[in-house]
């Protein structure tokens, strides 16, 4: 017997001729299978379901979706208690990337038993049946578990040939992205390069993100901006993850850093009438330095510089905090003296014949960090997978624009006015390392600037220990280990970069070798004393 339930869905099966009319948008629910659908139409209803979804094995036994041993690796999961457990752990042959493909398409399905219910064994039907009577499950869901039980088991499978190559299958998913459109913060410099020509070359869009890049003039009100919520990722200096996470010189705000934006690309630029006048750094003696931020490599970095010629940078010099937009004017109007800021700036006061480049920061520090890609822990925890398509995009234009042969296209890139507003052969000069300094020298250095974006966890150690030798952190809160392992996303940056085919690191940690001395990570705290006692500062 018919019965008429309330009116809750509407499908195709709803449209019931009544006599000489149509009674449209009943509900109609079947007394066979309790699908809301007429009786009298279950079979034709049925008709277009997979009736025996095992007879299909054959089939795509034949389209080599199985190989013929996936039945007897399936037939072995009958366990529930331990299936779900010991098949993750054989499919992912140890491997982190496998074992995470493997636990997303096992969620993809609604669990394992779902997926291999609908694929396999003479109870599918049943199963399926089942789920018809309690709703929720379609045809389009059933077939797609069918497809996901096939990828389960080849993982299986592919686990018991350890010679066998890696394959696409491999490579792991990216679940549903929680947020598309984003808005990620700039400063309009080279080493903000990745973010910003990842809007005009494809790169977000590649990755399903509608990314506004948004620009700021200064670091702290990108760090206000940061904590007040008003982002959904940043580009910032290396040292600000840190600072923030630590609650130095602002309220503690755990942020992490998913990826180095850039190495080298900053410079010491000196006032023209300075020339011939600075040989080393005690020349810079009672001088005013434009610095961007106080939480900055720039800073630390110059401060290490001056430090090896005696000068003192808290009592023989006067450093002040700048909007890099700023330095270019302050420096034409006498208010400072030299600056030490990205390379584009360096590179403008030659171009504008105002100043010249006294040094460049690779000279002291070759593959140093500058500027990063970062996010605040909440952020993360609440989008990890729009996220981690963030994360890889910039990751994959960091790699593309590393490559000398894409340096003048990402040049251009970044140039217009909505970016970095600077002239391309400008911006050229900084890119492809072929430059003049001011000083009557025509340079070639490809590595003015780079682009490698690996976060080693050294960086943050060497960070940390400047932090604590110009006292901006406290000795006490110097757990060298725990910053870097807790704000640097290390293994994930080189787990990115392996899906994307590029090659990482297999360590987090690396000897940092600069001009002056030499920081072994693993004794951070000799490195500090050493550099006391050799320059008394």
């Amino acid at each position: 017997m018919l019965q008429v339930s309330s009116i809750s869905s509407k499908s195709s099966w709803e449209q019931l001729s009544v006599q000489r009319g149509e009674l449209a948008e009943l509900d109609i629910q079947c007394q066979f299978c309790g699908g809301f659908h007429p009786s009298q139409d279950h079979w034709k209803y049925m008709a277009d379901m997979p009736q025996q979804p095992s007879e299909l094995i054959d089939d795509l036994i034949k389209m080599r979706y199985y190989r013929p041993e996936a039945l007897e690796v399936a037939n072995t999961i009958t366990q529930a208690e331990m299936r779900t457990a010991l098949f993750v752990k054989m499919a992912s042959q140890g491997s982190p990337k496998r074992e995470r493909l493997v636990n997303e398409l096992i969620q993809l399905a609604g669990g394992l038993d779902e997926a291999f219910a609908a694929a396999f064994g003479p109870k599918s039907g049943e199963f399926f049946t089942d789920a018809q009577r309690s709703g929720g499950f379609t045809r389009r869901k059933f077939l797609r578990n069918i497809a996901v039980g096939a990828a389960l088991v080849s993982l299986a499978n592919c686990s018991n040939q350890p010679d066998s190559a890696e394959t696409e299958a491999d490579k792991p998913i990216t679940g549903a992205l929680e947020k598309t459109d984003l808005s990620i913060a700039f400063l309009p410099i080279t080493c903000a390069s990745p973010i910003i020509m990842s809007k005009p070359l494809g790169f977000y869009e590649k990755y399903g993100l509608n990314v506004t890049l948004r620009k700021y003039a200064g670091w702290s009100v990108v760090r206000d901006a940061v904590i007040a919520g008003e982002l959904d990722a940043s580009h910032m200096l290396a040292p600000m993850p840190i600072a923030m996470s630590l609650g130095l010189g602002s309220t503690a705000f755990a942020t992490k850093l998913a990826s180095i934006e850039n190495n080298n690309g900053q410079g010491i630029a000196v006032a023209k009438k300075y020339l011939g006048k600075i040989n080393g750094p005690s020349d810079f003696k009672g001088m005013t330095i434009g610095i961007p931020y106080d939480y900055s490599n720039h800073n630390l970095i110059l401060r290490y510089y001056l430090a090896t010629g005696g000068v003192n940078p808290d009592k023989d010099v006067k450093l002040i905090v700048l909007p890099p937009p700023d330095a270019i004017a302050k420096m034409k109007s006498d208010q400072i003296d030299a600056f030490i800021l990205p390379d584009n700036f360096t590179q403008r006061v030659v171009k504008d014949d105002i100043g010249f480049i006294h040094i460049l920061t690779k000279d002291l520090w070759a593959g140093h960090p500058c500027c990063a890609f970062t996010a605040s822990q909440a952020w993360i925890d609440e989008h990890p997978n729009s996220f981690r398509a963030l994360n890889k995009a910039i990751i994959d234009g960091a790699t593309y624009a590393n490559k000398a042969e894409n340096r003048k296209e990402v040049a251009n890139a970044i140039a217009p006015r909505e970016y970095l507003n600077q002239p391309v052969d400008v911006l050229e000069a900084v890119m492809t390392g072929k430059f003049e300094d001011g000083q009557g020298n025509t340079l070639d250095i490809p590595d003015r600037i780079n682009f490698d974006p690996y976060p080693w966890k050294s960086f943050a150690t060497w960070i940390s220990t400047q932090l604590v030798r110009w006292n901006y952190m406290p000795p006490e809160q110097a757990k060298y280990d725990e910053i870097g392992e807790e704000v640097f996303l290390t293994d994930l940056a080189r787990e990115l970069a392996e899906e994307l085919g590029a090659e990482a690191p297999t360590e987090a940690t690396r000897i940092e070798k600069l001009k002056f001395d030499t920081l072994d990570p693993s004794n951070a705290t000799a490195y500090i004393e050493d550099q006391r006692e050799k320059y008394g500062i």
